[in-house]
């Protein structure tokens, strides 16, 4: 489903114009956006979690010139589905 296709769908079901579901779905986006990156999780309860992890240092091979190289530690954004909705999917 693409962000247009969600918009459709919630303005047919609530009746609202898809301008205004657009703006809503734009604003939501960019809030977990800038809550996670300024390091707060979003929880959305029976949705799930938005969070930042940090995965450690490692040392990785390039191939094809045969030599390491050091990965630093750095933070990625990650999504953990709430309980109900993981069991949703079994």
């Amino acid at each position: 489903m693409t962000k247009a296709e969600l918009v459709n769908s919630i303005a047919i079901h609530t009746g609202y114009d898809r301008v205004t579901i657009m703006n809503i779905v734009e604003t939501a986006m960019a809030e977990v956006k800038k809550n996670v990156v300024s390091g707060d999780n979003v929880y959305l309860r029976g949705f799930g979690s938005f969070i930042t992890k940090t995965r450690a240092q490692k040392v990785a091979r390039n191939i094809s010139k045969q030599t390491s190289i050091v990965v630093p530690e750095h933070k990625i954004p990650a999504f953990k589905p709430s309980k109900e909705f993981a069991a949703l999917l079994k």
